[in-house]
């Protein structure tokens, strides 16, 4: 993995682009993750603009956008053939994790989606295991874009804030920074929950007054 690590940092600042896109987008498109988390290479992404070898705002614009169709692309994978994929061997390995997956889809829905940006294993089979459940696409759309520019912002900015650290950043993003992240997701979302069924409510006592 170090070999990548050095091939991204030192290559032409278009090529930058193009690699750190193009493994956030097969993480979830084509199963990579268990390779090279996303996230590293997010990370990444940000080290190599605070070197100054590429724009921070458009490595951001990218990784948001490449983990939005990523995730989209394996929806569509779950849903016209996800149980097949299921079936592969290197899911054969995974099958408590991915029963803890399904389960977490079954419970939390949308919100699955969402959370499961942050967790890697989750990243991965989550957008597949939504088609092959047959989620509505928009509804997993508006889960997974919030995901994804959460995700993809704040650990793009986290390696631009390491810089030349990116290494014990990077050791340190699958675990602790991201449940961090999650939690304050977690919490963001609990906060809309209650906000909305306060407006709920208010609005059924007003017809009942009328």
């Amino acid at each position: 993995m170090s070999g990548v690590v050095d091939s991204i940092l030192n290559v032409p600042p278009a090529l930058a682009y193009v690699i750190v896109a193009c493994l956030v987008f097969a993480e979830d498109a084509l199963f990579v993750g268990f390779v090279l988390p996303g996230e590293t290479a997010a990370v990444l992404g940000g080290v190599v603009a605070s070197r100054g070898n590429v724009q921070l705002w458009l490595m951001m614009a990218l990784v948001v956008l490449a983990a939005i169709i990523g995730d989209s692309v394996g929806y569509e994978i779950g849903k016209h053939v996800g149980p097949r994929i299921l079936d592969l061997r290197a899911f054969r390995r995974k099958r408590k994790r991915l029963g803890e997956a399904q389960d977490f889809l079954r419970r939390r829905g949308g919100a699955a989606v969402f959370l499961g940006r942050f967790v890697a294993f989750f990243r991965a089979v989550m957008p597949a295991l939504a088609g092959t459940s047959h989620m509505p696409y928009p509804r997993f759309l508006v889960f997974n874009a919030a995901g994804g520019l959460v995700w993809g912002a704040g650990f793009v900015l986290l390696g631009f804030l390491a810089g030349n650290s990116y290494e014990v950043v990077a050791k340190a993003v699958g675990r602790d920074l991201a449940v961090i992240i999650g939690a304050v997701a977690v919490i963001g979302i609990l906060i809309w929950r209650v906000r909305r069924s306060q407006r709920e409510r208010r609005r059924t006592e007003s017809s009942e007054r009328q």
